[in-house]
């Protein structure tokens, strides 16, 4: 599948060139990168072979050679580059989490709406081969009735006070980081809670060193979900059901395999997935396909606003804020 629009990426970072590479690697378009530095956005235009490097956010907005702009700054500038971008007239996919809150991510929606463009979380796991597959099983009732989602993301990562996931002026934590992975995965598997409880231990710095989470919802489903930033863990996930269960394999949120287990543990299914990059692509064809005119799909604006407001709720019973009150 190759896609027609033309990509700019906003920001010059790690995430923004695996973005890149996947594109590249899977036939896509990327015509322009802007940086806060000419610097840093010609070397990341030379390393990609992208025709046009900005030296200023609004020069790349302000293209005539851009169709959608892809947003991979750190997590409190969303907002405003997304904005930006918006306001220049460019279809938007913003890197999760989408925003701080979901105040902010009402403002983008509706701005949005208010231009006729579209703007996307860049959730890349809704879209992966292996997810889709997974939902398949469910509808079937191959497991029978969904009673848990278990999963948990852990890493072993950076511990300087001045890195961005120990920073609270950058929105650091696990749970934005990582937590954001198991919980958008429950409202994948079984849509909005109608409880949340959650329990932390923070950082020196103030942020969420890691965090246990419990969804509950009206018809009694529970998902169990943790996160943590300074201990690796499987990183893996479960969806169990009153018929059977499906085991995800480490990393259960990017491209895996997965096997689906009768109750009697038998083996009906193994799934092998095969995708040619990391797997970013396809939030990038899912993006293509809402500025075609398709209906919303996995993940529609209203989720990704009612998900923040999730995450905002777990951070209030955890006590985690960052500076403006957010």
């Amino acid at each position: 599948m190759a896609g027609t629009l033309r990509w700019g990426i906003l920001g010059a970072g790690g995430i923004a060139a695996e973005f890149t590479n996947d594109l590249n690697v899977t036939g896509q378009t990327v015509t322009a990168v802007g940086s806060r530095s000419q610097e840093k956005a010609d070397a990341f235009a030379k390393r990609f072979d992208i025709p046009l490097a900005y030296g200023s956010y609004e020069e790349l907005v302000a293209s005539p050679d851009v169709d959608a702009i892809y947003v991979a700054t750190p997590h409190p500038m969303h907002l405003a580059d997304a904005s930006l971008a918006l306001n220049a007239g460019k279809h938007v996919l913003v890197e999760k989490p989408f925003t701080l809150n979901a105040t902010d991510a009402t403002t983008l929606v509706d701005l949005a709406a208010a231009k006729g463009l579209v703007i996307h979380e860049a959730m890349w796991t809704r879209y992966l081969p292996h997810m889709i597959r997974l939902r398949e099983i469910i509808a079937a009732g191959t497991i029978g009735e969904v009673r848990t989602v278990i999963a948990d993301h852990n890493q072993s990562l950076p511990t300087n006070p001045e890195h961005r996931l120990q920073n609270p002026d950058l929105g650091g934590g696990a749970l934005l980081d990582l937590g954001i992975y198991p919980v958008s995965f429950a409202w994948d598997i079984l849509g909005a809670p109608s409880s949340v409880y959650a329990l932390s231990s923070p950082t020196p710095t103030g942020v969420d060193r890691q965090t246990a989470i419990i969804l509950g919802y009206a018809d009694g489903q529970q998902a169990v979900l943790h996160t943590a930033l300074d201990t690796a863990g499987p990183n893996t996930a479960s969806v169990i059901g009153t018929e059977g269960w499906i085991h995800i394999e480490k990393t259960f949120y990017a491209p895996t395999n997965f096997t689906v287990y009768s109750s009697e543990q038998e083996v009906v299914e193994t799934y092998v997935s095969e995708v040619a990059g990391r797997g970013m692509e396809y939030e990038a064809w899912e993006l293509e396909r809402l500025v075609a005119g398709g209906e919303p799909g996995n993940l529609p604006p209203a989720e990704t606003v009612a998900i923040m407001g999730t995450l905002d709720e777990i951070r209030r019973q955890i006590g985690l804020t960052y500076p403006g009150g957010k």
